[in-house]
């Protein structure tokens, strides 16, 4: 089953906790006092998700790592160390955040690295893991045993739909296939790593592993370690995580290596949201309701997928009594989130509450046209709001020269 945000489909789970369902839930944690827009991460939801992952890991023995690109909030690190083993990242810039703020294993990959990126990496990570042999060759002796390293392999074989997110497409620059694998150049390799999956379940992983297998199976025996990579949905509700241990210890019995998993969204999936307060309202042939929040700037995937969020109490185009187009606050023309139906009129000043907004949203925000960025909040497991994080213009101007 494909993930509904690459489906563009209402999403089948929504957690939807009391604070979020309308103007008169926010005194409850304090966030009607909070302007908009601002990114609200559930402390409580995100413990839900975790629990899930430390089952997999108690069960299996695998270890699971937080994939930075999808969800880098590092306030709430504190709680996801607790149960998490390390964090991947695929910048220098991201694993030195790894290491400051999360403090265990670090592990990194990118499709190619510079003399600097090396030098960096080497002062943070645990492992590093190459995306070619010529790569592997080039800086081996800069590793000199510091570092365990790894090969991206690639097992040409995915069942992800859409082409930008998959990383075994025709032509993928991602990982080495088996026509390019050089298996003189393994010493001092400790691990092979692949990434087949986009959002996906665990029958998808035991065809990957199948094509993996028929490819690399014999090098397997011969790692440390293997890192099934990312995507893996494991937190969604129709996920079947019995499945997924039994395939991580089949897999571990079979070639005696250490299983590694680093997902993004599953740690983060459904414990977000975007709120966001209506600015005014215009008729061009149908209701605009402009937001004080933007795809363009503020939930980015929305267009580049693209998908339409769900939110909170909303129907679609025609469901509910009143339809609306919702437009961003940018000035490009396509800055538009979406076509939505809702029970009563939106006024100036209605706030909306978009979900699923914790995972590639703030790690992929920009200030495209000076848009202050939303503030980020955090709802603890008691339910009281803080504001972590505030933005204004000097975040704007330092990212120019």
């Amino acid at each position: 089953m494909a993930n509904s945000r690459l489906q563009g489909k209402t999403p089948g789970r929504i957690e939807t906790p009391f604070y979020a369902i309308n103007d008169t839930g926010f005194p409850k944690t304090g966030l009607s006092r909070i302007e908009t827009p601002f990114y609200v991460v559930d402390e409580a939801l995100l413990e839900k998700n975790l629990r899930v992952l430390s089952y997999v890991k108690k069960k299996t023995g695998c270890k699971i790592l937080l994939a930075l690109k999808g969800f880098a909030m590092h306030s709430t690190f504190p709680l996801i160390k607790k149960h998490l083993d390390g964090v991947c990242a695929s910048s220098p810039h991201e694993a030195r955040l790894g290491k400051e703020k999360f403090g265990k294993e670090v592990h990194a990959f990118a499709p190619a690295y510079s003399e600097n990126d090396i030098r960096g990496l080497l002062k943070t990570c645990d492992h590093i893991v190459f995306n070619s042999f010529a790569q592997w060759k080039k800086y081996r002796k800069k590793l000199k045993g510091k570092v365990e390293a790894g090969i991206r392999i690639n097992p040409e074989y995915a069942e992800v739909e859409t082409e930008i997110y998959n990383p075994c497409a025709p032509n993928s620059r991602m990982g080495v296939t088996l026509k390019n694998f050089d298996e003189t150049e393994l010493q001092g390799i400790s691990g092979l790593h692949f990434h087949a999956l986009c959002e996906q379940n665990s029958d998808t992983l035991e065809r990957v592993l199948k094509a993996a297998e028929e490819k690399f199976g014999k090098y397997f025996s011969k790692m440390k370690w293997v890192n099934f990579g990312g995507g893996h949905h494991i937190t969604r509700k129709d996920y079947d995580v019995e499945k997924l241990c039994k395939l991580i210890i089949d897999f571990k019995k079979k070639y005696g290596v250490q299983v590694i998993l680093e997902p993004g969204e599953a740690v983060a999936l459904n414990v977000g949201f975007l709120v966001s307060s209506v600015l005014d309202v215009i008729n061009n042939g149908m209701d605009i309701a402009i937001m004080d929040t933007s795809a363009e700037t503020h939930m980015p995937d929305t267009l580049a997928m693209p998908y339409r969020p769900y939110i909170i109490g909303s129907g679609n185009p025609g469901e509910k009594k009143y339809t609306y187009r919702l437009g961003g606050l940018t000035c490009l023309s396509g800055d538009v989130i979406g076509d939505y139906s809702f029970d009563k009129k939106l006024e100036i000043g209605t706030r909306l509450a978009f979900t699923d907004m914790a995972i590639y949203s703030m790690v992929k925000n920009t200030t495209f046209n000076g848009v202050k960025l939303p503030s980020v909040v955090l709802v603890k497991k008691g339910g009281k709001a803080k504001v972590v994080r505030k933005f204004g213009y000097e975040d704007y101007k330092n990212r120019l020269s």
